[in-house]
């Protein structure tokens, strides 16, 4: 870990009023993995995002819209941000992603595929669009013409255009973890 963690009683004012509110949202939004230290410390990307309040209230809201505005099914966002995850090889993001998809009943076969950086063979439709759309952005360059018209026809434009933009989130997200050198907690 290349910065930090901040106990809460080291935090600036400005810190802590970004992490009063990500400490909410970490808590009613993402409570299936650890994302904070027994001291309260925030761990995964939001201690990076606590060292630079002004950048990270920025990351952290757009984070915010896209949980509050999500309109895709939860495994279809799954299967975007382990995708992303994967092709970043982001340790934390796919711990964390993992432990969602695995709530959300995502067998350990499927998940050992996809964070292996490969298709599995059991998407449904809308999962393998996710999947195609997600791997052809992370790797960069123009999205391939089919594949866009292809979700646009399944997910209409909303639907394509907040998938787009969940992949540019968790690109971010993966490349926050891995230029901080985030690592994953222990497992009990």
């Amino acid at each position: 870990m290349r910065l930090p963690l901040i106990a809460p009683q080291d935090l600036t004012p400005e810190q802590a009023s970004l992490y009063d509110n990500m400490r909410k949202g970490i808590t009613s939004n993402f409570n299936d993995f650890i994302a904070v230290r027994e001291d309260g410390a925030l761990m995964g990307p939001w201690n990076p995002w606590l060292h630079e309040p002004g950048i990270g209230k920025a990351i952290w809201d757009l984070t915010l819209a896209m949980t509050a505005n999500a309109t895709l099914a939860d495994n279809v966002r799954q299967i975007a941000i382990l995708v992303v995850g994967a092709s970043y090889n982001a340790a934390y993001e796919i711990y964390a992603h993992i432990a969602v998809a695995e709530r959300e009943g995502m067998s350990a076969e499927r998940l050992a595929t996809l964070v292996a950086d490969v298709k599995p063979a059991d998407l449904s439709k809308e999962e393998s669009i996710a999947y195609d759309m997600a791997y052809a952005l992370s790797r960069g360059g123009t999205l391939p013409e089919p594949v866009y018209r292809l979700a646009v026809h399944t997910f209409g434009q909303h639907g394509t255009n907040e998938l787009i933009y969940l992949v540019g989130l968790y690109a971010l997200v993966s490349v926050t973890l891995n230029g901080f050198n985030v690592p994953v907690p222990e497992r009990e």
